[in-house]
């Protein structure tokens, strides 16, 4: 038996265990985690896969509109990332099991490099279209959500595994709404200092800036994959069978009932997870696209402000999430996803009755964002991540999660494109009124199902 296959049957008797009271604490005890080097290390590559889309957030709409571009190409732009997402995600999932979590994560890392340099060249092309491809390959690159998850699920035992998809989630979140602090810092410096140069085919601006910093950072991160991060050993031989308790087979059973339109509960659960998925991340996505130049054309802030608002909030939302161990010994993962999502739908409905040009208040914009950002995304999504994985169980996890994945970033795709037009043809106020019906159907399914989710994901 593996040492997961062994932590998982020893939950089955020991439902009263308490999970540890911060996950900073529970990151470094003996029964919660079987490698603590490597899950740090998971961690970083998580990190740089989502700086590589908030680095670059405070200057995408300017980058855009220097390239002659409106907000539908922006909507593009943000699309063509999750797109490349949506594609390698269950690929690299599938990968991970096949030839190991170390090679598929150099791999991903080695297209992420790629993606960096490529978009250092945008301002020397400038061509919207090569723009949009380089947002594909760097959304390749960071195509590894199904990977990393996978890998905290194989070392982390049942009873704790959403406290350490919190930990995970924490510097992924901390990657795109945190990093933003970074562009701005950028944007402030060549903005104000005549600093910018140009060699060759090498130029430096508050455009290109960005991109060669994380290339740096990606170098850094494949010398740690080379040097320090140590592949999972597979073994191949068939584990003896384990006798299962009365509550697994209860468990079971209810897995296995047919749903009236011909699916197993399972598997209805499961797609209905990745709906859940969808719609959180694709309300995000849209105020990922036109966070910065509803700011800018509603608030009256300038690009640099916006950025530093969303930072802010998103650095809250790290420490939400830092506090996900005492969250959730107080609700369970059913009530921080229902509440998470009912507050993501208070702060869309807050902004829907603002007007172009009508320069409303600074703190409307402020406490929206925070809702979305600092409390309601992270905690909600992230307690779905973890529910989803107990959910999966026993079963290989990286090629669910890789779909779980790219169910996510199908709506980071789809909802900014539609966000695009509708900023472009119609009233703001649609996008938000939307968004509030989405996330409202999400919190219905979510109390209707609640029964059979629980028991799923015991």
């Amino acid at each position: 038996m593996t040492n997961l296959e062994l932590e998982e049957s020893l939950d089955d008797d020991d439902d009263n265990t308490a999970i540890a009271k911060t996950i900073l604490s529970s990151v470094f005890t003996v029964d919660g985690i079987q490698d603590i080097v490597g899950f740090n290390i998971v961690c970083f590559v998580s990190l740089v896969g989502d700086m590589s889309r908030g680095v670059f957030f405070p200057t995408m709409w300017p980058l855009v509109e220097s390239l002659g571009g409106t907000t539908v190409t922006l909507g593009y732009s943000v699309a063509a990332f999750s797109f490349g997402r949506i594609l390698v995600s269950p690929i690299f999932g599938g990968w991970s099991v096949i030839y190991g979590y170390k090679r598929t994560l150099l791999l991903s890392t080695c297209i992420l490099l790629c993606g960096t340099l490529l978009y250092g060249q945008v301002v020397k092309v400038g061509r919207t279209d090569f723009f949009i491809f380089t947002q594909t390959i760097l959304g390749f690159g960071s195509g590894t959500l199904g990977v990393t998850r996978a890998f905290v699920a194989e070392v982390t035992p049942t009873r704790s595994r959403t406290t350490y998809m919190a930990m995970l989630t924490t510097v992924q979140y901390a990657g795109f709404a945190v990093t933003p602090f970074i562009g701005s810092v950028f944007v402030h410096l060549f903005n104000s200092y005549d600093i910018a140069f140009e060699v060759g085919f090498f130029s430096l601006n508050e455009f290109t800036a960005p991109a060669y910093f994380m290339s740096l950072v990606c170098i850094s991160v494949l010398l740690i994959l080379s040097c320090v991060f140590q592949d999972r050993e597979r073994i191949t031989a068939i584990a003896p069978k384990v006798k299962k308790s009365s509550r697994q087979m209860a468990v079971d059973a209810v897995a296995k009932e047919t749903t009236w339109f011909g699916w197993t509960v399972y598997d209805a659960v499961i797609f209905g997870c990745m709906l859940l998925s969808a719609s959180t991340k694709g309300s995000i996505a849209c105020f990922e696209t036109l966070g910065i130049s509803f700011a800018t054309s509603h608030f009256d802030l300038s690009n640099a402000h916006a950025g530093t608002i969303v930072a802010t909030c998103g650095l809250l939302g790290v420490f939400s999430l830092l506090s996900m161990g005492q969250i959730a010994k107080r609700l369970s993962d059913i009530q921080m996803i229902s509440g998470g999502i009912f507050l993501m739908c208070l702060g869309a409905v807050s902004l829907a009755d603002i007007e172009e040009g009508e320069n409303a208040n600074s703190w409307r914009y402020s406490i929206s964002i925070f809702m979305i950002y600092s409390i309601g995304y992270p905690i909600g999504h992230t307690a779905l991540i973890g529910m989803f994985s107990k959910i999966v169980g026993r079963r290989p996890q990286g090629t669910l999660l890789g779909w779980f994945a790219s169910a996510g970033s199908m709506a980071r795709m789809a909802f900014p494109i539609f966000s695009g037009y509708i900023a472009s043809y119609g009233e703001m106020s649609m996008l938000f009124y939307g968004l509030t019906v989405i996330l409202g159907i999400s919190i219905l399914f979510v109390l209707w199902n609640k029964t059979t989710l629980k028991t799923l994901s015991r």
